[in-house]
């Protein structure tokens, strides 16, 4: 037997407006502005999905949860998320590693970025110590900066016993 390791990347954008709830991570965040979208518009949570079901070769969030059915309005990306690590360790994958960076001029995540990491890692079912979140401003340029838009970014790495 060998090991395979395989990479995936992720991305996510969402539009930010008053008065909805903002989850990172599945963390709600205190915030007067929330991201809009048709689940709970968790960025970095679709980040990481789309990278898992990149390196394992299964597509990407759309394809399982289009935002065309209604089954999925206001879903929870967390659970989602569940529903993808499934589909991945069906492949016989497990997570070894995710790395991740969330764009946001505002609130200030850096008293969050422990939380969100180790919620994100208790998703994953993986240490701490294997799960990287940066927090990072737009220092006022683009819609990051101006504070309409939060952008998340991940790489996923996923191995199994070939």
């Amino acid at each position: 037997e060998r090991r395979e390791t395989r990479t995936g990347w992720g991305e996510d954008h969402h539009r930010l407006r008053s008065g909805l709830p903002l989850y990172i991570g599945g963390v709600r965040v205190p915030s007067p502005r929330g991201a809009l979208g048709h689940s709970d518009g968790d960025a970095l949570l679709h980040a990481v999905i789309d990278a898992l079901l990149g390196a394992a070769g299964l597509g990407d969030i759309g394809d399982f949860f289009p935002d065309t059915d209604p089954r999925y309005r206001g879903i929870r990306s967390a659970k989602m998320l569940s529903e993808v690590l499934a589909l991945v360790a069906g492949r016989r994958f497990t997570v070894a590693n995710v790395d991740a960076t969330v764009m946001l001029e505002r609130p200030k995540l850096g008293p969050l970025k422990q939380k969100i990491r180790k919620n994100v890692a208790g998703l994953l079912g993986i240490a701490e110590d294997a799960v990287g979140v940066k927090a990072k401003t737009a220092e006022g340029l683009g819609a990051e900066g101006r504070g309409e838009r939060i952008t998340a970014r991940a790489v996923v790495t996923l191995e199994r016993m070939v």
